[in-house]
């Protein structure tokens, strides 16, 4: 069924959209109806995985707090949609790499949330910024 591709394409990149506004605003209501109820959330190299609603909120809620108020430059990683996450800088500055998500998707859900830490290594080969000045939007595609 190679016509319906276009159209799977066109969903996930809406979807893709509205996870880094809604990541980037922190907004957890929208981040719910977002996630599939048994999607995961890693952190690589860390042994840190997530599966599920409930534990990915509470980690969001809880120990990842600091990812408030990031922002995300969107990329794409074999083939799925991925974002360089940028925290804000302490000194209030602008923005400093963080890490390179790569969000997965099953018809109108996440289903996969990797969040590869190693930015020095990752962010030049997919073209991304190392920082953001203070000014700058989500990335979010418009």
């Amino acid at each position: 069924m190679p016509a319906a591709r276009p159209c799977d394409d066109r969903v996930r990149q809406l979807l893709a959209d509205r996870y880094a506004k809604a990541f980037s605003r922190y907004d957890m209501e929208e981040l719910n109806m977002l996630l599939h109820v048994d999607a995961t959330l890693c952190l690589p190299p860390y042994a840190k995985w997530m599966r599920g609603v409930p534990d990915i909120q509470a980690w969001l809620n809880g120990p990842a707090i600091g990812c408030r108020d990031s922002r995300l430059v969107p990329t794409a990683a074999n083939g799925s949609p991925a974002f360089g996450q940028y925290r804000p800088h302490p000194d209030g500055s602008g923005y400093l790499p963080w890490a390179l998500q790569v969000v997965e998707f099953s018809g109108d859900r996440i289903t996969g949330i990797t969040a590869f830490r190693d930015t020095e290594r990752l962010f030049p080969l997919f073209g991304l910024p190392d920082h953001l000045d203070k000014g700058s939007g989500t990335g979010a595609r418009a």
